[in-house]
């Protein structure tokens, strides 16, 4: 049964973005004493779900995303291993630049051992000796002790010796995966790191008037601009259509467009972009938990940032990589006539199915996102995104089974696109997929 803690946090989750908190009205809806909800608010602030503002109060705010760390220290390779530490604790917070494997001779392994490196050996006491005193950490597997000679040199050079109860192997796995998964996140564009920051943003404030907002567009030849507070808080955005036909001396507050949609530092480039594309949005303000402003993103900044990303050839493959990456291009019809439209060609490994043994609903609709957007780049659309895909089977599509996929577009304009892809297996129709994407092109 849910604690009353559990129920208030609960509660304040479930509340919209921007609404505001109290200890007083918390304790009142929820029948609890004021000391309770002062805790769970206290609790929630700590775990990103409140913030709390100078002279607006606690309010409730989009749970902020873990921050992306480009290596593994020492104590979160403890985290994956589910180990302990036997010495060298002042060490944890190093970085691990690689791991070795200690399974050959001593003096065939010393070149091994690079300083920052993990060895990664049973109980051979002489070689977690020979680590610590090249610069490497160590990880004893199996479960093993090792001596208090072995632990006072660790504590020497600060250096962690670390044990696990699995297998070399089984370790060597877990930690090469989440090496590479830091590598995949590494390749997430975040808004962060497109924006335009502050000193660079133009803006207006509230108590200016359509003529400031005049002066500014001649001058910098734009025509949307974030407005703000005295307490350079974002309150609403102001573009050419909204001071048409308005006098030179009105406030930019009376004319402006009131709660625009915004963004945070840590939010993707991708979920940018389809707010974009779907409000039909130039400019959005980058703001603060408190919501003063940080700067701005344009859809100009966001289609160069996908650009760029889909020429960057990528650090460590995703499951999506491995399931497109068999997915095979067919240009030319058995005749050696060129086809309209391009097809596509899948087999059906064993990874790619479920428990019945025909292919993942997953990996199907993977292969279908794949070769439509391969389809629209052909089409010179290159920067799609996926909105809807409805599936439907004809036949169940069983292992080692060929597909050919065919599309076909249904309609194609500047902001999106439809698609009907048939799946074939021997010129047999087994299913049938309308895919709608959204099209994000320079306006």
């Amino acid at each position: 049964m849910a604690t009353k803690h559990d129920l208030i946090l609960a509660h304040i989750e479930g509340l919209p973005v921007g609404e505001r908190i109290s200890v007083r009205g918390i304790a009142k809806d929820l029948e609890v004493s004021e000391g309770t909800a002062y805790r769970a608010i206290k609790d929630a602030e700590n775990i990103g779900l409140v913030s709390t503002i100078q002279r607006v109060g606690t309010i409730r705010i989009e749970r902020k995303l873990k921050k992306h760390i480009e290596k593994l220290t020492f104590g979160e390779v403890v985290q994956i291993i589910e180990g302990d530490v036997l010495g060298g604790e002042s060490g944890l917070e190093k970085d691990l630049n690689r791991f070795v494997i200690g399974a050959m001779k001593e003096n065939a392994m010393e070149r091994y051992i690079t300083p920052g490196s993990l060895m990664i050996v049973g109980n051979r006491e002489n070689v977690q000796k020979l680590a610590l005193q090249q610069g490497a950490a160590v990880l004893i597997t199996g479960g093993f002790e090792t001596t208090p000679e072995i632990q006072q040199l660790a504590d020497e050079t600060a250096l962690p010796i670390l044990r696990t109860t699995y297998d070399t192997f089984t370790v060597a796995t877990m930690i090469n995966r989440a090496l590479s998964d830091q590598l995949i996140k590494k390749e997430i564009l975040l808004v962060g790191d497109i924006y335009m920051p502050l000193e660079k943003t133009k803006y207006l404030s509230i108590y200016d008037t359509v003529k400031d907002y005049k002066r500014l567009s001649e001058e910098t030849q734009h025509s949307r601009y974030p407005v703000v507070n005295r307490n350079m808080r974002v309150v609403g955005i102001v573009t050419a259509k909204d001071i048409l036909e308005k006098s030179s001396s009105q406030l930019i507050e009376r004319v402006m467009t009131k709660d625009p949609r915004m963004v945070k530092k840590e939010m993707s480039v991708a979920s940018v972009s389809h707010q974009m594309i779907w409000d039909g949005l130039e400019v959005m303000p980058v703001v603060a938990d408190d919501l003063s402003l940080l700067g701005i993103v344009t859809r100009q900044d966001v289609m160069k940032a996908m650009q760029l990303v889909q020429r960057q050839p990528q650090v460590s493959d995703t499951i999506s990589d491995q399931i497109t990456g068999q997915v095979q291009l067919i240009e030319q019809d058995f005749d050696g006539s060129k086809l309209e439209q391009p097809h596509f060609r899948f087999t059906v490994s064993p990874q790619m199915v479920d428990e019945l043994g025909t292919i993942s609903f997953g990996v199907l609709n993977e292969v279908i996102a794949n070769a439509t957007k391969r389809t629209m780049i052909a089409n010179q659309r290159r920067n799609t995104w996926i909105e809807q895909v409805n599936l439907h089977y004809f036949r169940l599509i069983q292992l080692e089974s060929e597909i050919v996929l065919q599309p076909k577009i249904l309609e194609l304009g500047r902001r999106s696109a439809k698609l009907d892809i048939e799946i074939f297996i021997e010129n047999s129709l087994v299913g049938k997929a309308i895919v709608v994407c959204q099209v994000m092109e320079r306006p």
